[in-house]
């Protein structure tokens, strides 16, 4: 094990959550009025930052987006990719579950819910676009905020920095084919030079920015990067809640129009939540697994890289697109549920170590 590797293991799990993270629900509904008051009363300037387009990607929010997910990514250690094989069963059912169980349960109760028994109270022409908002909140496994997680279970921090790096090398090959074979099972068609436009605009180049900006950094000692990472913090959720207020400014209508359709898609992303996480729970204990290792475990598969699925919504299907608004729907419920199930986990230590 590597002295620099366990030194950021406990950095990173080290943080607290921030001001900003802690109240992410509160913030989001508040984004949600300002986004629909702003569109209402100044469509024409929402229009107009609609229209400003690149190869079907929208300048404002690329750059956005950037901001929302590098500092995120300066967190993850590659490097810490060689202590997978300290605990290769817990890394075995994190990808179980986040590669082969997630994403195709979310298509299945998509199906079930979206298409099956909402579709009367739902628009009809919006119900593909729903399903595939859906999908693409599932593909995506949570990044920076598992370390917040983890900690709040006593997670072991050196698991839960290889099992984020793992998951983040995983979907820089994985999220485009896994994203178009699930849409195209859901008969919703993926153009595939957007989908690859995407996955290279929002994983790829902000992965390699964000390790060339972590090797500069850390050159300069930790207490160095430990102040940077403080002070550009607060970027991420500032520039998700300036998404946020566009998405809404363009969805301000649909909502306004149908107020049910943002409970009704929270539905099938709580019972995958509580779902994944319960299976993952099980399966490391099943495994033999420390109760340290099944937490980060479940939770990783309970929670979502919400940044990257609003991006690729927006830009596969457009601001008005109704995966665009699935997708924010699990930026707005995840703070809650996650805190749920992390006191889930804390409160059954004592069962869980009786196998």
């Amino acid at each position: 094990m590597s002295a620099q590797c366990e030194v950021t293991g406990k950095r990173i799990t080290a943080a607290p959550m921030s001001f900003f993270e802690r109240y992410l629900t509160i913030w989001v509904f508040l984004c949600i009025v300002a986004g629909i008051i702003a569109g209402q009363l100044f469509p024409r300037v929402f229009q107009t930052i609609g229209r400003l387009e690149v190869a079907q990607v929208n300048l404002p929010v690329g750059m956005l987006i950037w901001v929302m997910i590098i500092p995120m990514l300066i967190k993850v250690d590659f490097t810490a990719l060689h202590e997978v094989r300290q605990h290769v069963r817990g890394i075995g059912v994190t990808l179980f579950v986040n590669w082969l169980v997630k994403p195709f349960s979310m298509a299945l109760l998509s199906w079930i819910f979206i298409r099956q028994l909402f579709a009367p109270y739902l628009p009809a022409g919006q119900i593909d676009s729903y399903i595939a908002g859906l999908i693409l909140l599932a593909a995506a496994p949570c990044t920076a905020m598992v370390f917040v997680w983890s900690k709040l279970t006593n997670g072991d921090p050196l698991f839960t920095l290889s099992q984020v790096a793992l998951n983040d090398a995983v979907m820089v090959v994985a999220f485009a084919p896994l994203v178009a074979f699930l849409l195209g099972m859901s008969a919703i068609h993926v153009p595939w030079d957007t989908l690859i436009i995407s996955v290279v605009l929002y994983i790829v180049i902000p992965v390699i920015i964000a390790q060339i900006i972590r090797k500069r950094l850390l050159s300069q000692g930790q207490a160095a990067f430990d102040n940077i990472m403080n002070k550009i913090g607060p970027w991420s959720i500032s520039a998700l809640l300036a998404t946020l207020i566009l998405l809404f400014s363009f969805q301000g209508k649909a909502i306004l129009d149908q107020p049910l359709v943002i409970a009704l898609l929270a539905i099938p992303i709580l019972i995958q939540v509580f779902f994944n996480s319960g299976l993952a729970y099980l399966l490391n204990r099943m495994v033999g697994e420390k109760h340290n290792i099944a937490c980060p475990s479940a939770l990783i598969g309970a929670s979502n890289f919400f940044e990257l699925a609003v991006a690729a919504a927006i830009a596969l299907f457009g601001f008005n697109s109704g995966a665009a608004l699935a997708t924010v729907v699990g930026v707005l419920i995840e703070v809650p549920v996650m805190l749920l199930v992390v006191n889930i986990v804390n409160r059954t230590k004592p069962w869980y170590e009786r196998a």
